[in-house]
């Protein structure tokens, strides 16, 4: 009882050990992202082969993989909460590497669609799993910091897809002129090149030791003795059509709540499909809405004081919708800077793939670590001081998307869209450490997966596919083929920063108060 009382106790500084799953945390997302992001670099070369528009790209880009990331997110943001977090992150690498390495194999928008979505459940694991540990091995006067230096991880992924997917085409396409072994051309040997290692990854993160949970705020929050029960229970609430049992179960006026909804969703989903004649990209995301809706009242009714603290402190959401306004430009300009610049600009895909793969990865990196310690000093002098810094990447990276991309200068381009990338970069960290703070711990990994609902449903899900839309809408017929405007679908980011802007006004005003009432709060809901 002594050496349990003894291993229980606050810790107010991280460890060496605690640095070391940090470097090994973001190794992982550093995997993640490469292998998330690398359709990008081969974007052009999948729309020929497979004979795609810009809106079926910004499909592939964005809701293929995101509405199963946000929507797996949630189970596993919650078995992260009640399970061994190391062991799950190492089943969901290995499960993401290997969709991933089978994306090698698709042949139609179909079969590389499924992948996709396989890549999304998977990666669904990484950030509550990461999260939850980051914030039990970090004290919170360095979990910005620490969550920041994680998040880097994203740029120097992508950064690095960039790079790899270009060279590993080349050389394999070189090699094989007319394609290789399985009749597989460049882009595909890709994926299999970035998929596999992955899966000697999942055997290093396996080593790692599960911290206490909650030790480091003083307040030790013990797993469930059911995680596995309690997953499946909460996958069948978010996974239709089996979300309306869960309904049913809750009474009939949850269930008629339940319809409703699902309905609303329906009706709105086949609208757009009538309007923009998309019709993955809608189905997709209608069911990523609906299956959120259903979950989030189950959540309400198992655990009303997590709902609480989550889904009923405006605080929380805007701040996450804040940042995800955010998210949706920097997931656009990922995914569409190095096609923009290989079809209008017309810059060789070597050149291209070496400046903006080292561009994204030194940007992202510099602007998340400055923007997460900047965030972490604001928070000393004033409660909201953070939602600053989230303002500061919706307003300075205006200016030079709109320079990067009007201008036909290569030079010009590239600094301009180093200067966007790092700027928007700074809110990341100040973002995740907020919404960790408005909780207590052991909620934390589902509101990791609360907070990435944002940056998926709402950042990747639109950000690729609205510019691919409005490229398609504003393009013209060449040859009796559609040629998107990518440079007025770019432009039309910048429409996002007053909404965005509104949002974090009012979290700054409510942060200090949300946060100081916390124990409260969740306290009142369980009465």
């Amino acid at each position: 009882m002594k050496d349990d009382q003894a291993d229980a106790s606050p810790v107010q500084r991280a460890s060496g050990y605690s640095w070391y799953v940090l470097g090994v945390l973001v190794v992982v997302y550093i995997l993640n992202f490469i292998d998330r992001q690398i359709l990008s670099i081969l974007a052009v070369d999948i729309k020929h082969d497979l004979g795609l528009s810009d809106s079926d790209l910004g499909f592939l880009g964005g809701a293929a993989f995101a509405v199963f990331y946000a929507l797996f997110g949630v189970p596993l943001g919650r078995l992260a909460d009640n399970w061994n977090r190391k062991k799950l992150l190492s089943i969901g690498l290995a499960l993401w590497s290997t969709m991933t390495a089978l994306s090698g194999f698709a042949y139609n928008q179909l079969t590389l669609s499924l992948a996709r979505m396989g890549v999304g459940i998977g990666e669904a694991t990484a950030s509550p799993t990461a999260y939850s540990l980051i914030s039990d091995y970090f004290p919170k006067r360095q979990r910005a910091t620490a969550l920041a230096i994680y998040s880097s991880g994203l740029y120097l992924g992508g950064g690095v897809s960039l790079l790899i997917g270009a060279k590993i085409g080349q050389m394999w396409n070189a090699a094989y002129p007319g394609g290789g072994p399985l009749g597989l051309v460049g882009w595909q040997a890709a994926f299999l090149a970035v998929g596999i290692p992955g899966l000697l990854m999942a055997l290093w993160v396996a080593t790692l030791r599960e911290p206490v949970r909650g030790a480091m705020d003083g307040v030790v929050s013990p797993s469930s003795p059911t995680p596995f029960a309690n997953f499946v229970s909460d996958l069948s609430t978010i996974v239709p059509p089996f979300t309306l049992y869960g309904a049913w179960q809750r009474g009939p006026a949850a269930l008629g709540t339940n319809l409703m909804a699902a309905l609303a969703v329906g009706l709105f989903a086949w609208a757009m499909i009538k309007l923009t004649g998309n019709t993955p990209q809608w189905l997709s995301v209608g069911l990523g809405y609906y299956a959120v809706f259903s979950w989030a009242c189950t959540l309400k009714s198992r655990d009303p004081a997590t709902w609480r603290l989550i889904w009923g402190t405006p605080a929380f959401i805007c701040t996450t919708l804040g940042y995800s306004l955010v998210s949706l430009v920097a997931w656009a300009l990922g995914f569409w800077a190095a096609p923009y610049a290989e079809t209008v600009l017309h810059l060789p895909k070597q050149e291209l793939a070496f400046i903006l793969g080292a561009n994204a990865a030194l940007a992202g990196f510099l602007g998340v670590i400055i923007g997460g310690r900047i965030a972490d000093a604001l928070r000393t002098r004033n409660p909201a001081g953070r939602i600053l810094v989230i303002g500061f990447g919706v307003i300075a990276p205006i200016a030079p998307l709109w320079i990067g991309y009007t201008t036909e200068n290569s030079t010009l381009f590239y600094t301009m869209n180093f200067l966007t990338g790092m700027f928007g970069a700074t809110a990341l960290g100040a973002a995740a450490a907020t919404t960790q703070d408005l909780v207590l711990p052991r909620m934390r990994g589902t509101a990791t997966a609360a907070f990435f609902l944002g940056t998926t449903l709402v950042g990747l899900a639109f950000g690729p596919y609205i510019v691919g839309l409005i490229s398609d809408l504003s393009g013209a017929m060449v040859g009796g083929k559609l040629m998107g405007d990518l440079r007025t679908g770019m432009l039309s980011l910048v429409g996002v920063a007053p909404i965005a802007l509104g949002l974090l006004i009012y979290a700054y005003r409510t942060v200090p108060a949300a946060e100081a009432s916390l124990v409260e709060r969740a306290a009142a809901a369980e009465r």
